[in-house]
């Protein structure tokens, strides 16, 4: 936890802060902890355009969380809190505004600091692998709701992205009491004819070949969680019939007349876009509403595209025994390819390689299957095309060559940043200049900055 007065505030205002926190169990020496070690806090007064930076760094670009806190005795506008959520901060206080500021900071901070722990968990980050941005903003999302709230939860994402083992990660971290079992049904493997047995269970004798009689998911799951994988392929009267049980928490089996009643978490995925069918017709409104107490996205692999090596380097060690790595000719094309089939596709590529390499040293670019391999470039340029339309969209904007160079530095010294964890050094390394020259640029960069910082691109 560490606590920075960037700009404003007199010695006597911030001495009265200090204290405030200390009431509240936040220790002054938090001012001497480094930046970046756990959640911290931002002090900020005047134009909050001059806090944007210092927050993209603080937060390493999003990596960690960030309160900022203004010091100004009027209100934010709208458009200043929405440009400090985008620059890294986790959310905003007005400390004047406010009866009880420093309790709200000390609740934030200790709110942030348990998610950070279990995220940082050997049980989150040995088996949802990543450290980009998006990955780590979802990361945090799924342990809140998991942790502080009992209400169903919907994910949406394309195939591939993991949406099974999140959902057993928020079951895992459910913190009801005497929890039971999470139970799994896939939506489209149900046969329509068994489709009310599988939900709701059946008398023996309902229909030909009910021996005997069986629970349904319903039952099952009862004071655990149930899991409806691919909920959007739901026909609609099984829509109907699941909202009336989520209603009433109450079922009946297949051919029978006792009504049962059950009591579970609801967890819902999709790879369809639910909002666009409700829409159109195609899924009930009322059954969306239900499902979407909490709304969680998962990013595809293509906007976390920095999290490939680390996600091929743990499949990697799944399908070989001995310790393994990847050459650098190999980390590029991992980087550079497209995963249509996101996580899933990167993980059957690695066994691909995986299988074909023989040795103690690296999977070099010969253990790539052939099918697999990128066509011959047309020409040997890295940038050919690639750089026209964003040029030429800033060149119909009026932008100079100065200015659109300027710009190109700051992106690829943010990337740099970013991929290098904020260490300076790598970083340097990286763009092929010295410790010095970056440290120059970046201060420069600040001095020129608008308030509004280069524009944030999805990584990847």
């Amino acid at each position: 936890m560490w606590i920075r007065f960037h700009s404003g505030g007199s010695g006597r205002e911030q001495e009265q802060i200090e204290r405030a926190l200390e009431r509240v169990g936040i220790p002054r020496t938090c001012r001497d902890s480094p930046v970046g070690s756990g959640p911290g806090v931002v002090f900020f007064r005047g134009p909050y355009g001059e806090a944007l930076p210092f927050l993209r760094e603080a937060s390493g670009f999003g990596r960690g969380r960030v309160l900022a806190v203004s010091l100004d005795p009027v209100r934010l506008p709208a458009q200043a809190c929405w440009q400090l959520l985008s620059a890294g901060a986790g959310d905003i206080i007005e400390w004047h505004l406010l009866p009880n500021a420093a309790e709200c900071v000390a609740a934030r901070l200790a709110r942030w600091a348990e998610i950070e722990e279990i995220v940082q968990s050997p049980l989150v980050a040995e088996n949802l692998v990543g450290r980009s941005p998006a990955w780590l903003a979802l990361l945090r999302q799924v342990v809140e709701t998991a942790c502080f709230s009992a209400g169903s939860v919907l994910l949406l994402g394309p195939s591939g992205t993991g949406k099974e083992l999140l959902a057993r990660l928020i079951h895992t971290l459910d913190r009801r009491a005497a929890k039971r079992d999470l139970v799994i049904l896939d939506c489209t493997t149900i046969a329509p004819e068994l489709s009310g047995s599988e939900f709701f269970g059946h008398e023996r004798g309902a229909f030909t070949g009910a021996v005997a009689a069986r629970d349904g998911a319903f039952a099952l799951a009862h004071g655990g969680t149930l899991f409806l994988d691919e909920v959007g392929e739901l026909p609609p009267p099984l829509q109907a019939q699941l909202l009336r049980v989520i209603q009433e928490g109450q079922y009946k089996r297949v051919g029978g007349n006792t009504w049962y009643g059950t009591d579970f978490r609801l967890i819902c995925a999709t790879n369809r876009d639910l909002p666009r069918e409700v829409e159109q017709g195609r899924f009930r409104a009322d059954l969306y509403y239900r499902l979407a107490g909490a709304v969680l996205r998962i990013p595809p692999l293509a906007e976390r595209r920095e999290d490939a090596i680390p996600l091929a380097e743990f499949f990697l060690s799944q399908a070989v025994t001995e310790a393994a790595s990847f050459d650098d000719a190999v980390k590029e094309y991992l980087l550079a390819r497209d995963y249509p089939g996101n996580v899933r596709d990167l993980k059957q590529l690695v066994f691909r390689m995986a299988q074909r390499h023989a040795g103690p040293g690296p999977v070099s670019v010969g253990d790539i299957p052939e099918d697999d391999r990128p066509l011959p470039p047309a020409s040997a340029g890295w940038a050919d095309g690639d750089l026209d339309l964003p040029v030429r969209r800033a060149l119909l904007a009026g932008a100079g060559l100065k200015e659109i160079g300027r710009l190109a530095s700051d992106i690829a010294i943010r990337i740099a940043l970013e991929d290098a964890g904020g260490n300076l050094q790598q970083a340097a390394r990286r763009l092929q200049v010295t410790d010095r020259a970056l440290q120059m640029r970046r201060a420069a960069g600040r001095q020129n900055s608008d308030g509004q910082g280069p524009p944030k691109t999805a990584a990847g």
